[in-house]
């Protein structure tokens, strides 16, 4: 029973004993795992801080991403389109030369028909010109008397300057 009631002596070595644990924790040991722990705390905290502040980076840099492919999703966008109204201008301008140059050598081509058939005209003129002037010529060198004579003569010069 004894251990159940212990004596007033020992409770006082106990109860002093305790005290002096206590005194050198509270003096010692206290102080160092509370600044630990507060050293600890604020670590924690700061990582804290620096994770939400991290994290609001990489939303930023990502809505900043978005935003710069959207703009360039935009501005290939305007490329293509300037790309195709040039090479449809282009074709056009092609087309438009092409069409030119065309009108310009049927223009030349008729021109050089047209003179041509002018010279041909001309010397068909010379020709006829040249041809009627001897029929002339044997007629009045042949003074027939019958006129009837004189038409065939007329028409057998006429046969002769055909097969010529």
């Amino acid at each position: 029973m004894q251990l159940l009631t212990p004596d007033l002596g020992l409770l006082i070595w106990t109860l002093l004993a305790f005290v002096v644990v206590l005194f050198i924790l509270g003096k010692f040991a206290w102080p160092a795992i509370v600044k630990g722990l507060n050293d600890r705390e604020h670590n924690i905290a700061e990582s804290i801080a620096s994770a939400e502040k991290i994290k609001l980076e990489m939303a930023q840099l990502k809505n900043d991403n978005e935003l710069l492919l959207t703009k360039a999703r935009e501005e290939r966008a305007l490329m293509l389109k300037e790309a195709k109204e040039t090479k449809d201008k282009m074709i056009h301008d092609a087309k438009d030369e092409a069409k030119a140059a065309a009108a310009k050598i049927i223009a030349d081509a008729q021109a050089s028909i047209n003179h041509q058939k002018m010279a041909a005209l001309t010397e068909i003129k010379n020709q006829v010109g040249k041809l009627v002037i001897e029929v002339s010529e044997k007629v009045l060198r042949k003074e027939l008397s019958n006129k009837t004579e004189q038409e065939g003569y007329i028409k057998q010069l006429a046969e002769e300057a055909k097969l010529n």
